[in-house]
């Protein structure tokens, strides 16, 4: 046996390893988590070989002579003697393990929970206790001074024992390189920053640093490796489309703290301070815990079955008088699927109209839409494992880093390892800073830009004959548009100078992989579906699709985008993407569903919601989860069209702006409180299970919805994860092998065939529809610039902070609020000399819609000409400013080029030291409606 490849004996017995495999790794597979101790080792973190209590003693051969070596870092080579606990060997760690706890606080030794304290768990299981350490106690670590004054993070650095766990963490998991070691010997210690504490420095608040420290010298308030957690949750985040499993520890029926799991093949152990910390929203005291009916102007609590009645009665009265188009909802891409599922057949089955929308609208649907139009499939052709396996990434429009972390982290580390990275953005964002090619365009020019980038790799020669023959159409009618090109005329309209356009393209066309990502700076446009195609004519154009490290990768951006679009809360696709014109697909649903009558016409997108609302012609809408008074653009046309209707419903978790309209507020449960399944960017279906009952007084958003069904007079059975999603499989194609109970931890990407495996990578022989389809676009200046650039000089583009989500309903209501606590204008410091403008002042922006105050960032993150903020505050309501200006195709607004003028404020000071809003200034509820 000993001729075999790849054996090694272990204690004498022999075993197969894998190529590369280390000592440790071959041990954990075969006999545990804990095969020998450890102390600097951790499951996300690279071989480090510092502590040496994993030490086993290595022979070549039998009986022959050792050497002692660090089981995590050495690789097994053939025919190898590994001996783990020899006598030798117990006394080496027992040597180590004294020496540490010199330098460790007696009284904490003997207050932690082994449990916890890995190197209490260490001491334990080498034979140690502390009373018998024969050294003398060190010097360097017992007088150390606490750090508690960053909202999350804690720092007592007395119980360090050097391990550099944490600096790995900070450096290998979330790669910012905040923490350190400064000096030697006994006068070693961590540092953050320039020897700050964690809220001076650059610390992002991941928590990567506390889930490593083996000891609780890097912590948080929530001790979250310490506390006395009764039960343990797995669940799935709620704030990006990354989808981070998240391990929810609770006591007591309460959550107490979060902890990213390591067997999470999306995060592995890894998520941002939202995931870990900001859970605290979910029993905050402003929760609604009551639904409200409006009387007499006044939102007024009332009971479940008073609220129903007042919902039902007010539908089938506008029904009859007006007709079910008269009637439309927003579902909500914070919501399962399954509930998701249910609003769109509310609306369809019950209702008896196609008025069904979700947020994808203002987000991605240029994506599902333009991907849809190039491949056949609206979704990511390949899985975030791919950054291990591409040449070369190309990021367009998003910020990863600050609104998808975990994901943006990998593309970083991947980038400061040698993988090629373009970044296309009007801002110099974090990434921008490690990439090779870095694209400053103009905003609104990303077609422009494009183009450029297909002009020079058919110039040079690079695209791909055989792939475009044999699995493409359209592209000699491409190229011939292509090679029409004006480049001067290209290169002055983006700002960005040729060459660089021009070495950015060979780099994409000529590594053997490259994959992009994009976001909502390439959605938000007015021609945000033709930029979509775009990314994907790169992709055919240089073969760059179905295999390892490529393809096109949307970075979804609530939570459950994907899936709320993947169950038909769309006005022109039902469940699955079927088209509800195709009268043999209408029957589909209507035999499906049971329902009397589905029509055939595509009903309103959000925008057009707001359009017939205020045209008289919509009489109803039912919002899930949604701020849109906060978040979509143009406020006041907005909070026009919510108050011009009969019946305004809202269901929420807490009194949002948009809550504040309502003629009626339904109180919904969050993420933690109720079961389901999230589908991430990447298609990966995940198990969402509740982890604490719902806050008193309120309901799972999917039993609401059923609630008002069964009401209506609709056979439909009470809200369950588990069958709701036996249903959806029978009705979309590729969720038709997903069951509940074989999802298991890390769910299953879609498409999901009747076998239950699972499909990383899609488009591998075929395209979706048969043939990827090439189509060339001339750019075209945006309908904002165009009519109002003379008077309003300016453009602003709007972006996303790490520390928010969206309007910051959630986020606002944590530690998070803290850390960050106003939204900014980003002005370049020529434009703000040329206003007369310092950092720190108030600013007055002003756009054709309305006018905002608030507070500048002089800063060289933009451009002169253009500026950037956020919208994550009611106080400033920034969208008081947006346009009107929609994607031609898909209706998604245009939140990225907005033409303003600036001013310093007159008189804002003085508002600020009285501690009034210089934002805007919202007219009581019972005034704008009643």
């Amino acid at each position: 046996m000993s001729d075999s490849k790849n054996i090694a004996y272990i204690n004498n017995e022999p075993f197969q390893f894998e190529s590369g495999e280390t000592i440790l790794s071959l041990l954990r597979r075969n006999f545990g988590d804990n095969p020998v101790p450890t102390l600097c080792d951790a499951p996300n973190l690279d071989p480090f070989g510092s502590c040496r209590v994993c030490s086993v003693e290595v022979a070549r051969e039998q009986d022959g002579p050792t050497r002692v070596q660090a089981s995590c870092h050495t690789p097994v080579m053939e025919g190898s003697f590994i001996y783990t606990h020899t006598e030798k060997m117990e006394r080496l760690r027992k040597n180590i393990v004294e020496l540490v706890l010199t330098d460790y606080p007696k009284e904490k030794f003997e207050t932690d929970n082994p449990k916890h304290n890995e190197l209490k768990r260490v001491a334990y299981d080498v034979g140690i206790k502390m009373e018998e350490v024969r050294y003398a106690p060190g010097r360097n670590h017992l007088d150390r001074t606490a750090d508690t004054g960053h909202p999350y993070m804690r720092a007592s650095l007395d119980s360090c024992i050097n391990c550099f766990r944490c600096v790995r963490a900070c450096d290998e998991v979330q790669g910012e390189m905040v923490l350190t070691m400064e000096g030697r010997g006994f006068d070693s210690k961590i540092v953050m920053g320039m020897n700050e504490g964690f809220m001076e420095s650059d610390c992002v608040s991941c928590g990567a640093c506390s889930q490593a420290c083996p000891t609780g010298a890097i912590t948080d308030v929530f001790d979250s490796k310490t506390n006395e957690a009764e039960e343990t949750t797995r669940t799935v985040c709620t704030y990006c489309g990354v989808g981070c499993n998240l391990d929810v520890a609770t006591s007591s029926g309460e959550i107490v703290s979060i902890t990213a799991p390591y067997d999470a093949e999306v995060n592995q152990g890894h998520t941002c301070l939202k995931g870990r910390y900001a859970f605290k929203f979910y029993d905050h005291p402003e929760r609604l815990r009551s639904p409200m009916v409006r009387k007499n102007g006044q939102l007024e609590n009332v009971s479940w079955d008073e609220a129903y009645d007042y919902i039902v009665n007010k539908i089938t009265n506008i029904r009859e008088e007006h007709g079910p188009d008269s009637i439309a909802g927003i579902s909500s891409a914070r919501c399962t699927n399954e509930e998701n599922y249910l609003m769109q057949k509310f609306i369809r089955a019950v209702v008896g109209t196609n008025n069904i929308d979700c947020c994808a609208r203002v987000c991605h649907s240029p994506t599902a839409l333009g991907m849809q139009r190039s491949f056949g499939t609206g979704a990511a052709t390949n899985s975030v494992i791919d950054i291990q396996y591409t040449d070369c990434m190309m990021v367009i429009g998003a910020n990863p880093t600050a609104a998808h972390p975990v994901t943006g982290a990998k593309i970083k580390q991947a980038a400061m390892k040698g993988t090629k990275l373009i970044v296309i953005d009007p801002r110099e964002i974090e990434l921008a800073k490690y990439a090779d090619h870095f694209l400053q365009l103009r905003p609104g020019t990303n077609v422009a830009l494009l183009n450029m980038m297909l002009y020079y790799i058919i110039e040079e020669g690079l695209a791909d004959k055989t792939f475009i023959d044999t699995r493409t159409e359209g592209f000699d009618d491409f190229v011939e548009n292509i090679k029409k090109l004006d480049i001067n005329a290209m290169e002055a309209i983006t700002g960005v100078d040729r060459e660089d356009v021009r070495a950015a393209a060979i780099t994409y066309a000529s590594v053997p992989n490259a994959m992009s990502f994009h976001g909502l700076g390439v959605t938000e446009h007015s021609q945000g579906t033709f930029t979509v195609q775009q990314i994907a004519d790169l992709a055919m154009i240089t073969g760059n699709i179905g295999r390892r490290g490529v393809g096109v990768n949307p970075l979804r951006g609530q939570n459950n985008v994907q899936g709320a679009a993947d169950m038909g809360a769309q006005p022109h696709q039902g469940a699955g993407y079927l088209d509800v014109t195709d009268p043999m697909i209408n029957q589909k649903y209507v035999d499906f569903y049971k329902a009397d009558n589905i029509p055939l016409h595509i009903g309103y997108k959000i925008p057009e919601m707001f359009d017939a609302a205020i045209a008289g012609d919509l009489k109803v809408m039912w919002i899930i989860g949604e701020d849109v008074v906060q978040t979509d653009p143009n406020t006041s046309k907005v909070k026009k069209a919510l108050t011009s209707l009969d019946l305004f419903i809202v269901q929420e978790l807490f009194m949002t702006e948009t809550a504040m309209l309502a003629d009626v507020v339904l109180p919904g449960a969050s993420f933690l409180e109720k079961s389901g399944t999230f589908t991430n960017g990447e298609r990966r279906v995940q198990r969402v299970n509740k982890v604490v009952e719902p806050v008193p007084g309120t309901k799972a958003d999917g039993q609401i919805i059923v609630d008002v069904m069964q009401r209506m007079g609709y056979d439909q059975a009470d809200y369950a994860p588990d069958t709701m999603l036996e249903e959806i499989s029978q009705i979309v194609p590729f969720f038709k092998g997903i069951k509940w109970e074989e999802l298991a931890e890390n769910g299953k990407q879609w498409p999901v065939p009747e076998d239950g495996s699972s499909t990383e990578i899609i488009h591998i022989d075929e395209f979706k529809r048969g043939k990827g389809l090439f189509t060339y676009f001339d750019w075209r200046e945006s309908e904002e610039i165009v009519e109002h650039g003379e008077e309003y000089p300016y453009i602003i583009t709007t972006n996303r902070e790490l520390e928010h989500y969206n309007c910051g309903a959630m986020t606002r209501r944590t530690g998070n609020g803290e850390i960050l606590k106003e939204d900014v204008l980003l002005i370049n410091q020529k434009d703000a000399s040329d206003n007369g403008i310092s950092d720190g002042d108030m600013v007055c922006v002003t756009s054709a819609r309305g006018k905002v105050d608030i507070k500048a960032k002089v800063t060289d993150e933009v451009k002169p000409g253009v500026m950037s903020t956020t919208f994550h505050f009611p106080e400033i309501m920034v969208n008081l400013i947006t346009s009107d200006v929609h994607d031609s195709e898909a209706k998604c607004p245009e939140y990225k080029v907005v033409a303003v003028k600036i001013r310093k404020s007159k008189g804002v000071n003085k508002l600020m030291k009285s501690g009034q809003s210089v934002g805007m200034e919202t007219a009581p509820a019972d005034k704008l409606k009643g």
